[in-house]
């Protein structure tokens, strides 16, 4: 009987313990922020390269280069979904009621959700990358052209398998 009372004491501290190793994750979302932060810095440099270099450019480099920036901006949109939206489901509230910046999404996110958020930014990050495969087709070989449609493919299918999933997942939690 003592040693039931001990457990049952014990319990309650390791559950806190557990549930406070969250703040693990605090440090790897800093780390994010600090790859955002050399993405703007690359943002920067392209958007030099572009200002700078236009008048020797043709239009189709013209079109890749602004391609590339539309694609680090993707990329800085996808870090911010896993580094707001992961925080806030993973480590802690935010507690950003009522503020007029709150992103519409984050009041209603949860793990299923943020996963098909990023499966579709991870879409579009690859449809950029497939458009400047297609833009610079005569300069890729066949087989690069290929393997990039079909990886773009299988993050179609991904996606529409996770939000299918997630959907039914959803109504069986709101059928109980």
């Amino acid at each position: 009987m003592e040693k039931l009372s001990d457990a049952s004491r014990l319990q309650p501290a390791l559950a806190g313990f557990i549930f406070a190793t969250r703040w693990l994750q605090a440090p790897l979302y800093f780390g994010l922020i600090v790859a955002q932060t050399v993405y703007v810095y690359y943002f920067l440099v392209e958007l030099k390269h572009l200002i700078v270099g236009v008048q020797g450019m043709s239009e189709t480099d013209i079109m890749l280069l602004v391609l590339g920036l539309i694609d680090v901006v993707m990329i800085a949109n996808l870090l911010v979904m896993v580094i707001v939206g992961g925080y806030e489901t993973f480590v802690s509230r935010l507690n950003l009621q009522d503020h007029p910046d709150e992103p519409e999404w984050l009041s209603h996110v949860n793990a299923g959700i943020l996963k098909v958020k990023l499966a579709m930014a991870l879409i579009g990050i690859s449809s950029i990358h497939l458009l400047k495969t297609f833009i610079n087709a005569p300069h890729m070989t066949e087989a690069t052209i290929k393997w990039q449609v079909l990886i773009h493919l299988t993050f179609v299918v991904s996606a529409l398998a996770m939000a299918y999933t997630d959907r039914i997942a959803t109504v069986q939690r709101t059928a109980h």
